[in-house]
């Protein structure tokens, strides 16, 4: 029998394990249960799926997340692990056929989502089967302390029970604190478990928290920074993603959507374009991306504040997988406080808990998002804070976060404090920071200062001269220091503390640290992204990759991650012994793809490089001018609908092949339209600019526009086009392909 070492190599490719994941797999195979909780990306998958291979009998994955099942049965199969998964995405004869293949002993790791585990069909299948591992994972989900409680969880034991034979039991997460641990542990009913706690510091994560006037705007510069690259844009709402979405692909970013108000074929299809990465920018609520093993996410952008840290950290954890350097950007405004606290107050889940248990539940969230807001104004290390909140210790500098590139002075602050304590004494502890901050500046314009009389204060403008952002930081680290208590009603209220009299009366100084001006190119200091080492070659080798993964109708990083291919640059492997030391390839890969690599690197240039590419972005170097056939443009679907023109841009873009050539952007629609006399351009009262539809569009085409409003109240105009106007476009395709060059 083949030992941990030779089971990692021959069928994942690895020469050694990662922090935590040896110690956890001992202790299944000397049959012990464990608890791990490994941050995303640090291979807790490894730690079940191992094990399975070396144990008697068929380990059951419990997992609520139907992506990460289809994704890693994709990627255990490909490895020659026998695998299947039992789930809602399963029409009845699908499932049924699995059910049967399983009762004759096909498949060695069995996915199951925790609703299915006491069905019927599924619970005589289990007692009749040798079940020698059950690993639960994102085991958190156990907890009503955790943030993702689902009660279906709380069934588990009960099935576990059912089974003639306890098995081996796992409990795997990303993100737990020590109250959520011990109740795993408690509700679970691992006896005695070996436990991990691997750290949940992410080294080559870039955080960054940033409060732009203009969201949208500030979104757009660092897609422009980011271009070419595939990330994730979080926002809370659908709404928001609908807008985020269309205003990102009218100017020309290949973006899609995700949220639960779509069909489950448009989530399906728009999540598949993102991982396939025929559209690498996904739009999406924190619905999406649970379970998606995409290796090759280079940014996360939060455009809206999660409601608690736990939700963040996962959620940001999804970019940079493959261990490369990643961004992590959360977009702050006080409204984002407001809408999570509405979620909080009007949540309808977890039906099955008493009230009493709701409440608590509610005022855990409650808290959860205060430390959630105070992250977003801490001026010390973002990495620190994060390690902090799960009762890690972290060094005062990580060097490679927002607040650390910045740098931060320490300030006195002892005189603003007691100006601003005295402002929310003397207002009545009536208001939030945002009038205490239009009092302070001396804001006569303010609505609530003329409502309330507010500027007969003696308070009133004796912080003219300090700017907003810096009064509003100091209010927040005086809420985060206890100085100000804050209620959360309608609006959060202000109030004075206890502990503040020392402040106010007794002069008891008040240091803070302050953040330096941000410079334009701030993030041009943090860790760079890994360069191949060749290239040319490593464009070469995805191109073999793609092929491959086309032709298997799986995604690329299936076949092998961009890491891999780095690696396979790096050693220049010439037989297939020496392509076995490239990481991540193991005996299967090798023998299923490995003469197609070998062979391009037997090439006599492959060892050379292109000086050329060496520092340009090869998504740009080698991707052709957009062009598409007559045979391409019939099979266009036009939409019944009205739509934006970035609807049907991504239609046409669907018929190329977008890694190879360059798509087609509405804005490129757009520019033909308005030279043609089509559309005319418009000034609003804010001085902005925009294209309509002229008298010869709504005529002729019959264009029309529709005014909508961002998450943070700003107006915008979207033109609308009716299948007469979609024809038109398509009608004239060679045409606008051809302007502007």
């Amino acid at each position: 029998m083949a030992d941990k070492y030779e089971t990692l190599k021959q069928y994942f490719g690895y020469d050694t394990f990662r922090a935590g994941q040896e110690e956890l797999i001992d202790g299944v195979l000397t049959g012990k249960d464990v608890l791990g909780v490994m941050p995303t990306g640090a291979g807790k998958s490894l730690c079940f799926q191992l094990p399975a291979l070396m144990m008697d009998g068929i380990t059951l994955v419990v997992s609520p997340l139907i992506s990460l099942m289809k994704d890693q049965v994709n990627s255990l199969n490909q490895s020659g692990i026998r695998s299947a998964y039992f789930n809602s995405s399963l029409t009845p004869a699908q499932y049924r056929l699995a059910l049967e293949r399983a009762r004759q002993g096909a498949y060695k790791i069995i996915y199951a989502a925790p609703e299915r585990l006491l069905t019927g069909e599924f619970l005589d299948f289990a007692q009749n089967a040798d079940i020698s591992f059950v690993s639960v994972d994102e085991t958190h989900c156990v907890s009503q302390w955790g943030q993702d409680f689902r009660p279906s969880y709380l069934k588990i034991p009960e099935f576990i029970a059912a089974l003639p034979k306890r098995p081996v039991v796992g409990a795997f997460t990303a993100t737990a604190t020590a109250q959520v641990r011990d109740d795993v542990v408690r509700l679970l009913g691992l006896r005695d478990p070996v436990v991990v706690t691997t750290g949940f510091d992410r080294g080559n994560l870039y955080f960054e928290v940033d409060k732009p006037r203009d969201k949208f705007s500030a979104l757009l510069r660092f897609w422009h920074e980011n271009e070419g690259k595939s990330g994730i844009v979080y926002c809370s709402t659908r709404k928001a993603v609908e807008e985020i979405c269309d205003g990102l692909i009218q100017e020309g970013c290949p973006a899609t959507r995700y949220h639960a108000g779509l069909s489950d074929a448009e989530r399906r299809k728009n999540q598949d374009d993102f991982i396939f990465d025929r559209a690498p920018v996904m739009v999406a609520t924190n619905a999406f991306g649970m379970g998606i093993d995409k290796s090759n996410v280079k940014f996360v952008v939060h455009y809206n504040m999660p409601k608690n840290i736990e939700s963040y950290y996962q959620e940001a954890g999804r970019a940079g997988r493959d261990g490369e350097p990643a961004r992590c950007i959360l977009f702050y405004s006080g409204r984002d406080v407001r809408t999570n606290m509405f979620f909080i107050e009007n949540s309808r889940g977890n039906e099955e808990l008493d009230e009493k248990t709701r409440a608590l539940v509610a005022q855990r969230d409650r808290e959860r998002l205060k430390a959630m807001t105070f992250y977003c104004f801490t001026n010390d290390c973002l990495r620190a804070y994060i390690l902090r909140y799960f009762g890690e210790s972290s060094p005062d500098y990580c060097g490679n976060c927002g607040n650390c590139v910045r740098g931060a002075v320490e300030t006195d602050i002892t005189k603003d404090a007691q100006k601003i304590l005295s402002c929310v004494k003397r207002a009545g502890e009536r208001f939030g920071a945002k009038a205490i901050t239009s009092v302070l500046q001396g804001k006569k314009d303010d609505k609530r200062v003329l409502q309330y009389g507010l500027s007969s204060l003696s308070t009133f403008g004796i912080m003219e001269d300090t700017p907003e952002n810096v009064i509003y930081d100091e209010i927040r680290f005086l809420e985060r220091e206890g100085y100000l208590n804050v209620a959360h009603g309608e609006y959060p209220v202000l109030s004075v503390a206890k502990k503040a009299c020392d402040v106010l009366f007794k002069g008891k100084p008040l240091t803070m640290k302050m953040l330096k001006e941000k410079g334009p190119a701030a993030h041009r200091k943090t860790k760079a992204e890994i360069a191949p080492v060749n290239p040319h070659l490593f464009e070469k080798l995805k191109t073999i990759r793609n092929k491959i993964a086309n032709a298997q109708g799986v995604p690329a990083y299936i076949i092998f991650s961009d890491a891999t291919l780095r690696d396979m640059c790096a050693r220049l492997p010439r037989s297939r012994a020496e392509l076995l030391e490239v990481s991540g390839i193991g005996v299967k890969k090798a023998e299923r793809y490995g003469e197609r690599f070998l062979a391009a690197l037997a090439e006599p240039d492959a060892g050379t490089q292109k000086p050329a590419d060496a520092k340009a972005n090869p998504e740009k170097i080698k991707r052709a001018p957009f062009s598409i056939t007559g045979e391409q443009k019939s099979k266009v679907e036009l939409f019944e609908e009205a739509v934006p023109v970035s609807y049907l841009s991504n239609r046409i873009n669907e018929q190329i092949d977008t890694a190879q050539m360059r798509r087609l952007s509405a804005t490129k629609i757009t520019n033909w339209l308005f030279d043609n006399g089509f559309l005319e351009e418009i000034i609003n009262k804010e001085n902005k600019k925009s294209r309509v539809p002229s008298s010869k569009g709504a005529e002729q085409l019959s264009i029309v526009t529709e005014e909508r409003e961002r998450d943070d109240g700003e107006k915008y105009i979207v033109n609308l086009y009716g299948k007469l106007a979609q024809r038109f476009i398509l009608d004239n395709l060679d045409k606008i392909v051809k302007s502007r060059q």
